[in-house]
């Protein structure tokens, strides 16, 4: 069967671990995979589809927002794109890490890896974020953000929406809208970060909005040069 080349490398960072663990431990001497070398492999973009600002725009506004669930679903795309926030981390938002400092709102967010970031949110996702609230009439600090619906009864429960939940909502609205189901939540960020980059922001606040640690993986989403080939070749 064939292996893609990033998965053998991470098969063989498992083994060397394996072994590093077992000299250690004083199971063996030496590790015998300590010399062994992957084959190269480097990635220069990524992979995710891009949905562009005036496909999200459209999937936005299709979004009916004189529906408690509508209004839920929109408010959650419109952070996934003006926040370029990872899915898990919009899942787990309760209602006490949407705060003001005194001067701006702004969204709290717990990534991967234990880390925690705040991000400020534009007066008119802070103006939808509110009027969802409103409309959802949560009261509890503590309470999910984006709660699960019952059902199909148009109400909200207590639980919180699992990433998959969100994934699902959002091949549905992409589906309303007309749009291809290709598109994920990932694809907002790719969208996002190549904005913001075409915009000439800093590259080093790129990075910080995308919670990357490495500046490589940032560059990863960057899509400039894909649109400069796509005009050139007209």
């Amino acid at each position: 069967m064939s292996v893609s080349v990033p998965t053998k490398k991470l098969r063989l960072s498992a083994i060397k671990r394996f072994f590093d663990i077992a000299v250690t431990r004083h199971a063996v001497a030496l590790n015998p995979a300590l010399s062994v070398r992957g084959e190269r492999h480097q990635t220069i973009e990524g992979k995710t589809p891009e949905i562009t600002p005036a496909q999200a725009a459209k999937l936005l506004k299709r979004c009916d927002e004189s529906s408690l669930i509508g209004l839920r679903d929109k408010t959650i795309i419109a952070i996934l794109i003006y926040t370029a926030a990872r899915v898990g981390a919009v899942s787990t938002l309760t209602l006490s890490d949407f705060a003001t400092t005194g001067t701006l709102y702004a969204l709290k967010f717990k990534e991967k890896g234990g880390k925690n970031r705040e991000i400020p949110v534009r007066h008119d996702l802070e103006a939808l974020i509110k009027k969802y609230i409103e409309k959802s009439e949560l009261v509890s600090k503590g309470s999910p953000l984006f709660p699960s619906a019952i059902g199909k009864t148009g109400s909200l429960s207590s639980s919180a929406m699992h990433p998959n939940d969100l994934r699902r909502m959002l091949k549905r609205r992409l589906k309303e809208a007309g749009l291809s189901s290709e598109f994920s939540p990932h694809s907002f960020r790719v969208c996002t970060l190549t904005d913001l980059l075409k915009q000439e922001i800093p590259r080093e606040d790129v990075q910080y909005l995308a919670g990357h640690a490495d500046a490589r993986t940032t560059a990863l989403y960057d899509r400039r040069s894909k649109n400069l080939r796509v005009r050139s070749s007209l």
